[in-house]
């Protein structure tokens, strides 16, 4: 079906070259992203690096969105770094394991799904907010420590140096695709600063100086901990957030990558994938991870669209750790940088800005919102339930207004509420206030036809307006109400006193 991708596209057309050299450009920009967030959970490198290979291999073969790359992310380093603090390193893979059970078990519920519910507005916030929070990561490489540990800006020559290195690698990727898409210019920009670096002995951060990744293949270890309740009490609040903040980072790039592409992949398949590689992860001396939207937008922009492209990245992530640690070491970091620039400035939605004025206040507040908690928190989950949650309030005020009530006194001397809009927990107020019992006559109708009962507050509003209109010695009638609104009333009938006798015309409240 048009739109739709095949998940097992192995047998698909495939553009090797193009899928090869992107997997390259994607392990050459994930080694400095992984040791740095494997320094930020206080691990070591080597830890993060072993995540990016067991993750990046085990989500791109039985991943939902082929063309997505998933490897240690800040995200998950930023949840852990306390217990890794307080318990070491084995907890922290006790509590993977753990968090990986937790994502099979969400896509076996089939809880992907729950994606939807995201608005366009927390969608754009969130790639905003993402975009800014990739920029200022590199804002890290212009600067300097010096030997008390104190950090300053570079200046004089290192200064020019590293913003010349930046400005033309940016250049390349700018403008190679333009004379041709032979080669990705992102892997283009990697290899030619490189060699002008290595050539003319320019003297410049090279992916050496933040630390070493030369290492062997991925140990399997079981968590040396003690399996009791006591350490399940210790890792699984860590697991669930990192479980959850995984998921939502995932199944959001997986509808960034979607829309990119014209494609729909399968979150529910990707949040097996991502748990059973968090597990596998645990279990081989990994930190863990999720989805790495700027490496995916990196493959995808380089013309990836199959499997291949994460498995040779994954693949060569570990030639590289366990042969080539001396070669990838030399790799000036302006490079890596201003890959990562040009990611951001791809990432970001300046679309964003033509809506202002012409979209929703709420909704433009709620880009907005999000995009500055993504960038002050650095917590892309919670930027995400925080847009959603707002985004909710706002739908159910904006619906808690539309309720209405059109009133009529009838030749026969009985009185009419049509009421217009939904009666649920926000609108219950305004319903109340429409009626007059006391002064109304001795029989009224309340017609529903161009309303619905949709929860509990709204079947209690119900209750107590009959309630008020037989206090009051008149008769009250419920005309029109849905077949759900009905079954609604019936299941509660137990609960709250509203019993409903049908008859040909309408609905009898006694």
């Amino acid at each position: 079906m048009k739109g739709y991708l095949n998940l097992f596209d192995f047998t698909q057309k495939v553009n090797y070259k193009t899928e090869v050299l992107s997997g390259l450009t994607v392990a050459l920009a994930l080694i400095p992203e992984a040791v740095a967030f494997a320094l930020i959970a206080g691990l070591s490198p080597l830890t993060g690096l072993y995540a990016a290979f067991v993750m990046g291999f085990i989500t791109s073969i039985f991943g939902g969105r082929p063309g997505m790359i998933s490897g240690a992310t800040g995200a998950v380093a930023v949840v852990i770094v306390a217990l890794a603090k307080t318990h070491g390193v084995e907890y922290i893979f006790a509590a993977v394991v753990l968090a990986g059970a937790i994502q099979v078990l969400a896509g076996l519920f089939k809880l992907g799904k729950f994606i939807r519910l995201v608005p366009h507005p927390v969608m754009f916030g969130f790639v905003n907010g993402l975009a800014i929070v990739i920029f200022m990561s590199q804002i890290i490489q212009f600067q300097q420590v010096d030997a008390a540990g104190n950090t300053s800006w570079l200046s004089g020559t290192p200064l020019y140096t590293m913003l010349g290195l930046v400005s033309i690698t940016m250049l390349i990727i700018w403008g190679l695709p333009k004379l041709t898409k032979a080669i990705p210019a992102s892997l283009a920009a990697i290899l030619t600063i490189s060699a002008i670096v290595i050539g003319l002995g320019i003297d410049t951060r090279t992916v050496g100086d933040i630390a070493s990744i030369q290492g062997g293949f991925p140990p399997f270890h079981i968590p040396m901990v003690p399996f009791n309740l006591e350490t399940l009490q210790i890792i699984l609040p860590y697991a669930a957030i990192v479980a959850g903040v995984g998921l939502i980072e995932s199944l959001l790039t997986l509808n960034l990558i979607d829309e990119i592409t014209e494609t729909r992949g399968s979150g529910n398949r990707e949040a097996i994938a991502q748990g059973a590689a968090n597990m596998l992860s645990g279990l081989f001396s990994g930190m863990g991870g999720c989805a790495m939207i700027g490496q995916s937008l990196i493959n995808i922009s380089s013309g990836a669209r199959a499997r291949l492209s994460g498995i040779v990245a994954s693949v060569l992530l570990l030639i590289f750790i366990m042969f080539g640690s001396s070669l990838i070491e030399q790799i000036p970091m302006a490079a890596l940088t201003g890959v990562m620039i040009m990611v951001a400035i791809g990432t970001f939605e300046w679309a964003s800005f033509k809506m202002i004025g012409r979209m929703p206040r709420h909704d433009i507040f709620v880009g907005m919102l999000v995009a500055a908690v993504t960038v002050l928190l650095h917590n892309l989950a919670l930027a995400v339930l925080v847009g959603v949650i707002i985004s909710a309030l706002v739908f159910a005020w904006e619906n808690a207004k539309r309720i209405r009530a059109k009133k009529f006194v009838d030749d026969k001397g009985v009185k009419h509420y049509q009421i217009y809009g939904p009666l649920f927990f926000g609108s219950v107020v305004a319903f109340n206030e429409k009626f007059e019992v006391l002064s109304d006559p001795q029989e009224v109708v309340i017609d529903f036809s161009e309303s619905r009962v949709t929860d509990m507050s709204g079947i209690e509003a119900l209750n107590k307006i009959t309630e008020r209109y037989h206090k009051a010695g008149k008769k009250i009638h419920l005309k029109h109400l849905s077949p759900d609104c009905r079954a609604l009333l019936q299941n509660a009938n137990e609960v709250i006193d509203v019993n409903i006798i049908e008859d040909p015309t309408y609905h009898v409240v006694v």
